[in-house]
């Protein structure tokens, strides 16, 4: 799983400096818990990690920080479990995502609240975890977001 963890990092990492900074940190915190982080609470956390003192946090910085925050890789049931999950929401694909239509699909099929969920609602919900921006979540993105939910 380590190409996974790799690719958290990647999607916090913005600019693709090899370092996530307070500013990247804070943008991609706010996108995964949908309320915004200050400044100093970024700051805060980023420093809790940051050994070498160069106000970045690296991979192994990051990893550290993830682990402490509960988004390290989750033990074997609980990665086929969250892997049971994803696919119940997951287009069939080869290279499964959730798209909104998909997401609109299985919550209309959980019950009668969610009847009338309009697809720009869907979206709106998976924009809220789509770390990359590319419109769909994917096995990562979703992971992301029931660690943090």
């Amino acid at each position: 799983m380590a190409s996974s963890a790799s690719s958290v990092f990647a999607a916090f990492d913005k600019d693709g400096d090899g370092k996530v900074s307070a500013s990247e940190l804070r943008g991609c915190m706010a996108a995964a818990l949908g309320e915004e982080v200050s400044e100093e609470e970024a700051a805060a956390i980023l420093a809790t990690a940051d050994t070498d003192g160069d106000g970045l946090l690296d991979h192994h910085e990051f990893m550290r920080l993830s682990a402490a925050h509960q988004l390290q890789e989750p033990a074997e049931e609980s990665l086929r479990c969250l892997r049971e999950a994803f696919d119940m929401y997951a287009e069939e694909e080869e290279t499964a995502v959730i798209t909104p239509a998909s997401l609109r699909r299985m919550l209309r099929r959980l019950g009668s609240e969610h009847q009338r969920l309009e697809m720009e609602e869907c979206r709106a919900m998976i924009c809220r975890f789509d770390l990359n921006g590319d419109g769909v979540l994917s096995f990562d993105e979703f992971r992301v977001m029931m660690l943090m939910a």
